[in-house]
């Protein structure tokens, strides 16, 4: 169960970095999470309090035209490194390269998958409305992480669920887009 929660956190984190840490803090504080040992200062209300401050500030920029494509550039490698440490954080104690390469290829691989989909969304409304429907798409990608994170920690099996629908749909997305593109660019392999 640990490792869907940790699933379910880290995919939450390609929608937004800082909504499912801020999540995971505040479950970890009211005791509906264990965390590793290691990771327990997680679940302090300084982290809580760093993290909302993050939360709010992540949340507001991306509701800004062309700052949310500018914030992309930094969120993608971010989400990664955020969804490796939050599978981290909830897997059981174990050898430290079992537990780091799970998370990183579990973790970080659903935050970058995630992530990716929601960069092409993105540049798709941008292209489509100039910018102007980005803060519809934020509000939708916003509204995601904070439902995938709470049915992460909540109703973790019925997160699985809905992760293995988005997986499916966001592969598909990027699949059709790297055609497309291989289309467009004949001659490149």
């Amino acid at each position: 169960m640990p490792l869907i929660i940790g699933l379910g956190l880290s995919a939450a984190c390609g929608f937004r970095v800082f909504v499912p840490l801020l999540a995971m803090s505040l479950a970890a504080q009211t005791g509906h999470l264990e965390l590793a040992e290691s990771f327990h200062w997680v679940a302090t209300p300084m982290a809580a309090t760093a993290l909302g401050i993050a939360t709010f500030f992540e949340v507001a920029g991306y509701y800004v035209p062309w700052v949310d494509n500018m914030l992309d550039a930094a969120a993608t490698p971010a989400a990664v490194i955020a969804g490796t440490f939050i599978t981290a954080s909830v897997i059981p104690e174990m050898t430290p390269l079992l537990k780091w390469s799970i998370a990183a290829i579990l973790g970080g691989g659903s935050a970058g998958v995630i992530q990716g989909a929601t960069v092409i969304t993105r540049a798709a409304s941008a292209f489509t409305t100039g910018g102007l429907g980005n803060p519809v798409v934020s509000a939708g990608e916003t509204g995601g992480s904070i439902l995938i994170s709470l049915l992460a920690v909540l109703l973790p099996v019925v997160a699985l669920g809905l992760l293995l629908f988005v997986f499916f749909w966001a592969g598909r997305k990027i699949l059709r887009r790297l055609r497309k593109t291989g289309q467009n660019n004949p001659g490149t392999p």
